[in-house]
């Protein structure tokens, strides 16, 4: 990795001026870089996979139809978040595991915008 590649990862997971409202990047690239060795071929396979598998997650959860499934589909998604960095989108599915089945929409309406953000700054930062 070169000097400014990390920098650019330093810059990217360092949380905004909390003042104008914005908090950390919806991956933690830093934590995906240590995770793999620096390697940016396996990185960028990593997200394009985690980007793909979002709509499997979402569908495993819209498809629940009794609590252990949601809390099973949960836990994936929660899995698979904070392996790769998507600590938000780790903590709302952690937050889906303890709600029950019958008061999920609120939360599944949060990780859909979870979701969105992350594929959004997948699909801004994956070199193709």
């Amino acid at each position: 990795m070169t000097h400014s590649t990390a920098a650019r990862r330093a810059e990217e997971t360092t949380p905004r001026d909390e003042g104008a409202g914005a908090g950390p990047r919806p991956v933690d690239l830093v934590h995906l870089s240590k995770y793999t060795l620096g390697n940016r071929s396996l990185e960028n396979e990593l997200l394009a996979l985690f980007r793909n598998q979002a709509d499997v997650y979402l569908a495993r959860l819209d498809a629940a139809g009794d609590e252990k499934e949601w809390r099973d589909a949960a836990h994936s998604l929660k899995g698979s978040a904070r392996g790769l960095g998507a600590w938000a989108r780790g903590e709302l599915a952690e937050e889906a595991e303890k709600t029950p089945l019958a008061a999920r929409d609120d939360v599944m309406a949060r990780i859909r915008d979870a979701v969105a953000a992350v594929n959004a700054f997948i699909d801004s930062v994956a070199e193709g």
